[in-house]
């Protein structure tokens, strides 16, 4: 047998076996969840947390969510520091090697998520894997083992400490990857791991203008300031023209409405966009049908999930959990996740809504931090997003980056919206683009309706237009270029609005 047919046969052997066990568990989701967490508490029930909280005596998920408490990152670091520095059998069996190195958008501490073996092959692994047999079951007639993949990771140095290592998720992933990934990726494992994102985006550009691209993997704002350079490196009008066979975008970290539209005009045709939601802490969904913009939530990757409803969320301090089967369609839920890299009841931080429950399909609305919510108008990333998409593609124009903020009440004054958008191609009549997005927001939000209402509680928007590249700059400044590094879009406060206005502003005068 030829060995182009041997691997067919193979891989189309892998996708068949793949897409029955997902099936299974489309089926039998509460099985699945119960089977994943007793089997981690079974593991990991002589581990020092084991033991701190009786996991050998748990019988039930109830006793579970009594006996064990729910965390944030500073709850559960002095256990994973006592994991990184080399004990072994603390949170997870055994010794965790890698930390993925986390801090988000701000000079803010870092955090060190562990890595587990099983959760680099039982989740992160499993769920790339799982990505191309879905992808490849849809579209059976794709050409994606004749192309290259182009990956684009973050900073990717892995710094050694205490006999562990740490770095960023991609860092570790692409370190660990098995030899022959290589043949199938660019650009390769060196430029990969280069941690310098401006000399590292050049060399990219370099590389992958030489191969043919098939298919795209990365965050979409970060793709698209590379392919911005392709093209201004190759001088082609479009990425077709470069890469005719290019045929589908694996995109995650953020929320792709907001570019949808610069990814069809710099592409020059049509292609596939499959969204995934993966974070250092796991990999949770995948969208398993092609153009429907919501996710399955994957439940045999070693993650347990619970569910917090927002309104629980953010009124009491010890919050009721839901399980799988008690969810509903169409209300926001903060996640918690009890994985197989040694983190128990963990609030990630995300906000995540149901779409269909049979199977469970979700969408990401945002974060626990990333909301405004300062005069109870509840106003979440999702209902933001949908504005913008609307009243843009009325408007003729596209948004590149945003960030907003209250501005509080003073004296007998209404409170208000504050808004920095930075567009690729902006309003031609500003305050109308601005009364429409308030109103798309006000039909899309009841709470911010109300509190709009003759504007008692809030005044209408703010806006100011920044200038060309004032994120990337503010970024820049922070060490913060590349990769799964994000623009805050919503803040309760104004600790990231008012040094970017600042910013803007030395924009503007220099």
């Amino acid at each position: 047998m030829p060995t182009k047919t041997l691997f067919n046969s193979v891989v189309n052997w892998f996708i068949r076996q793949r897409v029955d066990q997902i099936k299974n568990f489309f089926q039998f989701p509460v099985e699945t969840q119960k089977s994943v967490l007793f089997s981690q508490l079974f593991q990991a029930e002589d581990t020092k947390y084991g033991q701190q909280y009786g996991f050998k005596n748990i019988s039930s998920i109830r006793d579970f969510q009594q006996q064990v408490p729910l965390v944030h990152y500073e709850d559960i670091e002095p256990w994973i520091e006592r994991a990184r520095q080399g004990e072994a059998d603390i949170i997870w069996p055994g010794y965790i090697r890698h930390f993925a190195k986390s801090s988000g958008t701000t000079n803010a501490r870092s955090k060190f998520i562990p890595i587990s073996d099983e959760s680099l092959e039982d989740c992160h692994y499993k769920a790339g894997k799982d990505l191309i047999a879905i992808y490849c079951n849809n579209h059976p007639n794709n050409k994606l083992f004749g192309n290259k993949n182009l990956r684009l990771g973050g900073s990717a140095e892995l710094y050694q400490n205490f006999n562990t290592k740490f770095g960023d998720l991609s860092a570790i992933l692409i370190d660990n990857l098995p030899p022959w990934i290589e043949i199938t990726t660019t650009p390769n494992k060196k430029i990969s791991l280069m941690s310098e994102w401006e000399s590292k985006l050049e060399a990219i550009v370099s590389q992958v203008t030489k191969e043919n691209v098939g298919s795209m993997s990365g965050v979409p704002s970060w793709m698209l300031v590379l392919l911005r350079k392709i093209l201004d490196h190759t001088g082609k009008e479009n990425i077709s023209q470069l890469w005719p066979d290019l045929e589908v975008f694996f995109h995650g970290g953020i929320s792709f409405r907001p570019y949808e539209q610069e990814y069809k005009k710099i592409i020059g045709k049509d292609i596939q966009y499959y969204e995934i939601y993966n974070a250092s802490e796991g990999f949770f969904a995948i969208q398993d049908q092609p153009g429907i913009k919501e996710m399955l939530l994957m439940l045999d990757y070693g993650v347990f999930y619970e569910f917090i409803p927002m309104e629980d969320f953010l009124g009491s301090s010890q919050p009721k959990t839901l399980t799988l089967e008690e969810v509903e369609i169409g209300k926001n839920y903060a996640l918690v996740i009890t994985t197989n890299g040694g983190l128990w009841r963990y609030i990630i931080g995300d906000t995540i809504k149901f779409t269909s429950l049979k199977p469970h399909r979700i969408i990401v609305t945002g974060r626990t931090k990333h909301h405004i919510n300062a005069f109870g108008e509840e106003l979440m990333i999702d209902n933001v997003e949908a504005a913008f998409a609307k009243v843009c593609q009325e408007f003729s124009c596209s948004i590149k980056d945003y960030t907003a903020a209250p501005v509080f009440m003073t004296g007998e004054n209404s409170g208000a919206h504050e808004w920095l958008v930075e567009f690729y191609t902006a309003p031609e009549k500003p305050d109308l683009f601005w009364e429409a997005f308030d109103a798309e927001l006000r039909r899309l939000n009841s709470d911010y309706d109300a509190k709009r209402y003759q504007n008692m509680t809030l005044s209408p928007p703010i806006l100011h237009i920044g200038r060309e590249n004032v994120f990337y700059t503010w970024l820049q400044q922070r060490g913060k270029l590349g990769g799964q590094n994000k623009v805050p879009r919503l803040s309760n406060t104004r600790e990231y609005l008012d040094p970017l206005l600042e910013e803007n502003n030395k924009v503007k005068t220099s």
